[in-house]
C-alpha cells in the first residue's frame, strides 16, 4: 500500500479544510493510500514535515493551505535528499499558484485531481539561500500580501489586497537597482520589480504565455514614474482596468538567472509571505526541480 503524509494548514482561508477532512481522508484510503495526517503547530512547521516525510519512506506529500503552506513544504522538499512528488489542495485566501496551473477551488475536485494526476515536474526558484514556488517580488504592494490580517482576507478574498494596496500610495518608493540578467546588465531606478511562473499574482496582475517547465522566469520591473498621472496608470493596471501604459515605464523580459543589487536593504515577497529585508538577491531558476501531481 502505498504511503500518503498529509501536511494541513486548519488556519488557511475560511478554515474549510477542517470541515472536509474525513473526507478527504477517505477518499485518499480509497484510491489505495495509507494516510498519515499532521496538522501544522506554527510557522515553518509544514518545512520540517516536508523533511521528515522525505527521509521516511513516504510515497507522496499532499498538502492543504495557502501559497504560504505550499512554499514551507516546497522548502522542505527542496532540502531533502529525497525529493516527493506534491499534491496541493488549495485552501488559502488567493491560492495563486493553484489558479495559475488549473487546480480546482473545490476541495474535493481538487482531491480527485491530485488522485487522477500524474506526476509533473515543474520549475522551483532559489532566493539566495531559500526556495520560491511562483513568485519573488520587492516595492510597490509586495508588503500588501503578508501585512493584511488574516481574518481580513479570509472576508474579503481578493479585494482585501486590492483595498489594502490602495491606502499604501502615498507610500511607494524609489529603488535604484543594478541588475544582471543571464549576463546582460542593466541599472534604473524602479518602484517594483517581480520574477514570476504564474498567470496571476495576489489577485492584481493577470501574467500570459508562461510555462511551469522551461527553466525560465518572467521578469516584470517598473520604472519610477515622472508624475503623479503616470503612477495612476501603472497602479490602474495591476488592477487590471483595461488602460494601456507607456511601455517606457515598464521592462518585461525572461531569464533563468537573476542577480539584484541595491545601494539599501529593500523587502522582498516570496509567495506572498515575508521573504526578509536585503540588498542583494541572486535568483536563479531550478529547472524541473520538483515533482507535482497533475491532472493536464
Amino acid at each position: 500500500m502505498k504511503k500518503l503524509y498529509f501536511i494541513m494548514n486548519l488556519q488557511s482561508g475560511k478554515a474549510t479544510i477542517a470541515s472536509k477532512l474525513a473526507n478527504v481522508i477517505d477518499m485518499f484510503t480509497k484510491a489505495g493510500y495509507e494516510v498519515t495526517a499532521r496538522p501544522t503547530q506554527e510557522r515553518m512547521d509544514a518545512c520540517a514535515a516536508a523533511k521528515y516525510a522525505c527521509s521516511q519512506g513516504f510515497d507522496l506529500i499532499v498538502c492543504s493551505g495557502g501559497d504560504g503552506t505550499l512554499n514551507e513544504v516546497i522548502q522542505g522538499v527542496m532540502k531533502s535528499d529525497e525529493k516527493l512528488p506534491i499534491g496541493y489542495i488549495p485552501a488559502g485566501s488567493t491560492n495563486d499558484f493553484a489558479r495559475g496551473v488549473g487546480i480546482p477551488k473545490n476541495i474535493m475536485d481538487a482531491v480527485q485531481w491530485i488522485i487522477d494526476g500524474k506526476p509533473y515536474a515543474c520549475d522551483i526558484g532559489s532566493f539566495n539561500d531559500k526556495y520560491f514556488t511562483y513568485i519573488a517580488a520587492f516595492g510597490a504592494f509586495t508588503e500588501v500580501t503578508y501585512e493584511t490580517p488574516q481574518q481580513i482576507k479570509n472576508y474579503l478574498g481578493h479585494a482585501a489586497y486590492i483595498l489594502n494596496g490602495l491606502t499604501r500610495l502615498n507610500s511607494i518608493r524609489s529603488y535604484h537597482m543594478r541588475i544582471n540578467a543571464d549576463g546582460e546588465d542593466f541599472e534604473d531606478d524602479y518602484i517594483f520589480g517581480m520574477v514570476t511562473n504564474s498567470s496571476s499574482v495576489a489577485g492584481l496582475l493577470s501574467l500570459n504565455d508562461f510555462l511551469l517547465d522551461d527553466g525560465l522566469y518572467e521578469v516584470t520591473l517598473i520604472k519610477t514614474p515622472g508624475n503623479p498621472l503616470d503612477l495612476q496608470r501603472i497602479i490602474h493596471s495591476l488592477l487590471n482596468i483595461d488602460i494601456d501604459i507607456d511601455t517606457a515605464y515598464i521592462k518585461s523580459f525572461r531569464a533563468s538567472n537573476i542577480r539584484f543589487e541595491c545601494d539599501e536593504e529593500i523587502q522582498w515577497t516570496i509567495d506572498g509571505e515575508y521573504g526578509g529585508t536585503v540588498k542583494n538577491v541572486t535568483v536563479k531558476n531550478n529547472k524541473q526541480a520538483v515533482t507535482l501531481m497533475a491532472n493536464k
